[in-house]
């Protein structure tokens, strides 16, 4: 996605203030070696239950469909959620088909995903969102503005690619054929630094 950009653009922040949100074009990170062992341990923590459950207790207010998961972390949301999930991680991708529970939503059709901390990797969201029938969920970084942004612990040029603003993402995904039916900050509550989750639901597209 850089190679239309002018020299010396390819590995900053890129912001529209219009828009309110931002891209880095850096060359996204290799999701490999002890990546799923680390999301694992963090997964049975203490505030790896908290997440997951408020995560679980979300999804179900709005809908009964099992979610695809994508990037799984450790894979507890897929356990508890009686989802299914999707990684780019291998050791992810082989935990997910030992248990039966891969599933690859740029393949097949979707009714609801979940991307808790992963829509910010991801280099063309869009091709995702194609695949989803009615809901996404979201849990994301939200910054106020551009220098808010490269000060935040979040601004992590080669793992997160986009960049948002709260209204900024609400029309991202207006844009995506989504309205936000939900947004809250109950992962910052729990302890989480400047995180909100969305719920999303398809209008139109």
């Amino acid at each position: 996605m850089t190679h239309a950009l002018p020299p010396g653009l390819t590995d900053c922040l890129l912001w529209s203030e219009e828009l309110g949100m931002g891209w880095h074009g850096r060359r996204p990170m290799e999701y490999s070696g002890p990546y799923f062992e680390k999301y694992q341990a963090l997964d049975a923590t203490q505030m790896g239950e908290a997440l997951t459950s408020a995560r679980v207790e979300m999804v179900r207010r709005h809908t009964e469909i099992p979610p695809v998961d994508i990037g799984i972390g450790g894979g507890r949301f897929v356990l508890e959620s009686g989802g299914m999930g999707f990684d780019v991680n291998a050791e992810g991708v082989a935990w997910l088909k030992a248990q039966e529970r891969y599933y690859d939503p740029y393949q097949h059709h979707a009714e609801a995903i979940t991307c808790w901390d992963s829509l910010e990797h991801i280099p063309e969201p869009e091709r995702l969102l194609d695949h989803v029938g009615e809901w996404v969920f979201v849990s994301m970084p939200i910054y106020k503005d551009q220098a808010h942004c490269l000060a935040s612990k979040h601004f992590k040029p080669g793992e997160h690619c986009w960049y948002f603003t709260h209204d900024g993402l609400i029309r991202w995904f207006d844009r995506q054929g989504f309205a936000c039916v939900e947004y809250n900050d109950m992962e910052s509550r729990l302890g989480r630094d400047g995180i909100t989750s969305y719920a999303f639901r398809r209008t139109h597209g």
